[in-house]
């Protein structure tokens, strides 16, 4: 079984990893059980990135006199990226990295 994203093979289970884990699940419901578990993990990955997101953003909305705030999710996060103060992980990295280089610079 070859798990993919985007024709991109991520890793593949073996016939014997398969039958180690039918040990446990019923070969019937083999295929539907690790698409569930797989949803789930992205999923969860993604309500626990939400959650922090919401934690983050609701009161620097509120502080930055934000008067509407979306309730649906998916609008909320829009309403976050649209933000010209919003820093996704990568260019929040970028920044700490250059504040510790000018520190050292020093």
């Amino acid at each position: 079984m070859k798990i993919k994203v985007d024709n991109d093979i991520l890793f593949e289970l073996t016939e014997t990893q398969k039958n180690v884990i039918k040990n446990d699940i019923p070969s019937e419901e083999f295929d539907e059980d690790i698409k569930r578990r797989l949803q789930w993990v992205v999923m969860h990955k993604y309500a626990k990135c939400l959650t922090r997101l919401k934690t983050e953003w609701l009161p620097k909305l509120k502080e930055l006199g934000v008067q509407s705030i979306p309730l649906d999710d998916d609008a909320f996060a829009e309403l976050v990226f649209s933000r010209s103060e919003y820093k996704d992980r990568s260019a929040k990295e970028k920044e700490k990295q250059k504040e510790k280089d000018l520190r050292h610079k020093v």
